[in-house]
């Protein structure tokens, strides 16, 4: 038994015959305290007060907690800072001064896990992990001679991922260095924008963020730096932080490439434009924001061929595929992908276009913007300022002869309507829709003011989905989950269900996770659940029906997900309970 739990049980903080009650469950020794604060046994505060305590008299090392994953680093941090009446700093809250690091070791940095925050004319705030360790501070003061050492705590992990940063930072010191020298014997503005420097971190910030497998770039003037993220599988981290002073010939000239108005800084702005990254060409659409510090700077990065991605390569299971596959033979009608935003739902009308492309069909889409451009589609990019809206591009299209219509996005009434006329009149028509799921499509568009009839004669099939993250494969391992997480899914799981997660390692960047891959359902309406459509019937009514037919929700299709150790069920729960 660990040495926590032992401790809890000989000061008479928790029962033995509780523990025993766990033990008779199955539940592992090394697991018994994690259960003992989910079933309420022990609260969570009690136990973060009662192992503060303990390291505060010295009785634990903080590197204790490391042993339980399930104890947050940052709540035994806040709480001691409090006890010791020190400062707990959240790095991501803060806008810190990284000229601080410039002036010590990197290397006595990363020893002692310290990182200088800020200064005043008497003091140098500094944040280590472990405000005990007393040969760190006294490390660290030596590096600072001239000033007073305050000391404040953060979590371990985010020091060693803005050291990381600063790594980062001084990798492209000789560029930043080269683009300063070359700013400064460039003076007019026009040669500036010109700098082949600038080229070069552009570059440099492109190629670094696409091999990490970053969907979006992000660069963000703060009021002392110029702050580059990246997203990658839907969560943002930071890449490279340079001086403020890099930002306003770097944003002129990401607005050179993507043919906006350099000189306008006061409205937003989007453009494209495309270049090679290593062997391969890549489209960036690019969107500019007026903020308080300067222009925000977003790019997508719209790799060629994930526009090419087949429904099965994109984590469709063999009967959403075969259903929405189905639907899409159907020489008529109107198919809907649904989700939230940043769901994949236009990498799904993508992988449908795929299938329904040929010579022998005419097929157009009306899109805003066309993020991929395909060989045999006529793709239209909607333009409000010139009033060429959805509708009207869409009225205009059925002049065109078409076979096949895709909708980037239904918005309002007028675009629903025109598209269900011409799914009634002998096209194909496929668009997105944003609900939660595929069965509450079909009160939204009654809602938007469409007969029940005319839903119901126009609807071939509703597919909802989520983008789910997947396990790293270097890294995946068996893991034993809480039996309050287990509860929430005992209906849907075979006894003795094995569960999957990434432990984090180099591949993975320590997240347990690599890539991203869909869970879907696809509701089909069949005659019966047609006519209850027709009928007005309530939602519940016609999900009784469409289980009928043999339909299985999102949930149950990421649990199966889960089950196969594609992802973790926590992800699951996330992207889909509810």
């Amino acid at each position: 038994m660990d040495r926590i739990t032992e401790d809890l049980l000989s000061n008479g903080s928790i029962m033995q015959r509780q523990v025993d009650r766990l033990l008779t469950q199955g539940i592992s020794e090394d697991l018994i305290l994690r259960d003992i604060t989910l079933s309420g046994f022990m609260t969570m505060d009690r136990l973060v007060r009662f192992i503060v305590e303990k390291i505060r008299t010295g009785v634990y090392e903080l590197s204790i907690i490391d042993n339980y994953d399930y104890i947050e680093e940052r709540i035994i941090l806040t709480k001691l800072a409090e006890v010791l009446d020190l400062s707990f700093i959240d790095l991501d809250s803060i806008d810190m001064d990284y000229r601080l690091t410039s002036r010590v070791p990197l290397a006595q940095l990363t020893r002692y896990t310290a990182l200088p925050l800020s200064e005043d004319d008497m003091s140098i705030t500094i944040a280590f992990c472990d405000p005990l360790d007393i040969e760190a501070q006294e490390a660290i003061q030596r590096l600072f001679p001239r000033k007073i050492i305050k000391i404040a705590l953060s979590t371990k992990k985010q020091i060693s991922s803005y050291l990381f940063k600063v790594e980062m930072k001084d990798s492209v010191k000789d560029l930043t260095k080269k683009i300063r020298d070359e700013l400064n014997s460039i003076s007019s503005i026009e040669d500036q924008q010109e700098a082949s420097s600038i080229l070069l971190l552009i570059d440099v910030i492109l190629k670094t963020c696409i091999n990490g497998r970053a969907s979006d770039v992000h660069i963000e003037p703060t009021e002392k730096n110029c702050v580059v993220r990246a997203r990658v599988d839907g969560k943002l981290a930071e890449m490279f932080i340079f001086e403020k002073s890099i930002f306003p010939p770097l944003s002129s000239r990401l607005k050179l490439l993507s043919n906006l108005d350099i000189a306008e800084r006061r409205k937003p702005q989007d453009g494209r434009f495309s270049t090679l990254v290593g062997p391969r060409e890549y489209d960036f659409r690019i969107s500019t924001l007026p903020t308080m510090d300067g222009e925000s700077i977003v790019m997508r990065v719209l790799d060629k061929q994930k526009a090419l991605v087949k429904l099965e390569d994109a984590g469709m299971d063999r009967e959403s595929y075969e259903k929405l596959l189905k639907g899409l033979e159907n020489p008529y009608g109107l198919i809907l992908v649904t989700g939230p935003t940043g769901s994949g739902k236009t990498t799904t009308l993508y992988g449908a276009l795929n299938e329904l492309r040929n010579i022998e069909d005419k097929v157009i889409t009306v899109e805003d913007p066309v993020e991929y451009r395909m060989n045999l589609i006529q793709q239209v990019q909607v333009n409000a300022k010139v009033g060429l809206s959805f509708a009207d591009a869409l009225r205009s299209i059925l002049r065109q002869d078409p076979d096949k219509i895709m909708i980037g996005e239904i918005r309002d009434f007028e675009t629903l309507e025109i598209a269900i006329k011409a799914a009634l009149t002998g096209h194909m028509v496929i668009s997105t829709l944003h609900t939660n799921d595929a069965i509450s499509a079909i009160p939204r568009m009654v809602d938007m003011g469409i007969a029940h009839y005319l839903v119901s004669g126009a609807l071939v099939a509703i597919q909802a989905q989520r983008l789910i993250r997947k396990v790293c494969n270097s890294c995946k391992t068996i893991t034993k989950l809480p039996a309050t997480m287990l509860e929430e899914v005992k209906d849907l799981i075979p006894a003795n269900a094995k569960f999957y997660a990434g432990t984090g390692c180099k591949e993975c960047n320590d997240s347990g996770y690599m890539g991203r891959e869909m869970i879907c359902e696809v509701l089909t309406i069949t005659d019966d659940l047609g006519s209850l459509i027709t009928k007005g019937a309530s939602k519940e009514e016609m999900l009784i029906q469409a289980k009928k037919d043999g339909f299985h929700n999102i949930f149950e299709n990421g649990i199966q997900k889960a089950l196969d150790g594609v992802t973790t069920l926590e992800e699951v729960l996330k992207a889909a309970k509810g």
